[in-house]
């Protein structure tokens, strides 16, 4: 009898080890992820008796708080996400120098990541109270009181706030990762062609950082597009509906008016959206040269 090749039998054995190592991350995304999301749909689709099985879609989409949460989610996507990583990718930039403490500040940066968004969201609402220290320094330089979370004007921006307090330092580390694998050589020969820093950052790091920012992109995208802690703990949708980004706008039908259909139909029309956006995203990914 022949005996198995040796290198087929450890490709096997190598094959063998990685299914059985990936196995309980790949159980826990079906039962977390791709379970709900089938659920979602199938609830989504079984209207009541002797209704198409749009029904639900048509019944959510004629109401107007749903409308306003999609107003809502689209508007804070498109200033959280440009916000998030043009602040990300300058402090990039500006700690892969030669900076005093550099290390010091990096981890300060990254701290509020590893910090719960819960526990964010509440040392955030005692900042943002009338009477809170932001408000204090703001009257003590003689500069009047600002309604962070009471007013329709400002507790998007204050919801934009909190959000970015723990997503640019996390963001960053990845665009860190990536100016320290661009080759030196190419910032001397940009220095002997004369250069200077802006020229550098934009003909040497930002081609550098191409796939490194699509990445940020996209992940970006779909963090804030599932934002919910900060907004139940700070507003709950208020005021005014100001702040009723889709997330909360699901957990208020499924948990608070206990309507299961539309909730699991706005869930299907945010998992749309997602994938529309990160399906545009990536068609902008750079090609593999």
């Amino acid at each position: 009898m022949t005996s198995k090749p040796p290198a087929r039998s450890a490709r096997r054995s190598m094959w063998t080890t990685a299914a059985f190592m990936l196995l309980p991350a790949v159980i826990a995304l079906a039962l977390l992820r791709l379970w709900p999301s089938i659920s979602a749909i199938v609830t989504s689709l079984e209207p009541p008796e002797n209704r198409p099985f749009w029904y639900t879609f048509s019944r959510l989409f004629a109401d107007a708080t749903f409308l306003n949460s999609l107003k809502v989610t689209l508007l804070f996507s498109v200033i959280v996400n440009p916000l998030q990583i043009a602040l990300a990718l300058w402090l990039a930039v500006t700690l892969s120098k030669r900076v005093p403490a550099v290390g010091l500040w990096r981890t300060l940066i990254l701290l509020p990541v590893a910090v719960p968004q819960t526990v964010s969201a509440i040392v955030w609402a005692v900042a943002f109270r009338p009477e809170g220290p932001l408000n204090a320094v703001a009257n003590a330089l003689g500069l009047p009181s600002v309604p962070f979370l009471i007013s329709p004007r400002t507790a998007l921006l204050s919801i934009i706030v909190v959000c970015s307090w723990v997503g640019v330092g996390y963001w960053m580390t990845f665009l860190v990762a990536g100016i320290k694998d661009i080759p030196k050589s190419l910032y001397e020969a940009a220095g002997i062609d004369g250069a200077g820093p802006w020229r550098s950052f934009r003909y040497v790091t930002l081609p550098g950082l191409r796939r490194p920012l699509m990445f940020v992109l996209v992940a970006d995208t779909v963090s804030n597009f599932l934002v919910f802690a900060p907004v139940q703990i700070l507003t709950q949708g208020g005021p005014q509906g100001s702040t009723d980004l889709i997330m909360n706008q699901v957990f208020e039908r499924a948990y608070v008016t206990g309507d299961m259909a539309t909730a699991s139909a706005g869930t299907v029309v945010l998992i749309a959206i997602v994938l529309a956006v990160v399906t545009l995203q990536f068609r902008l990914l750079p090609g593999k040269d």
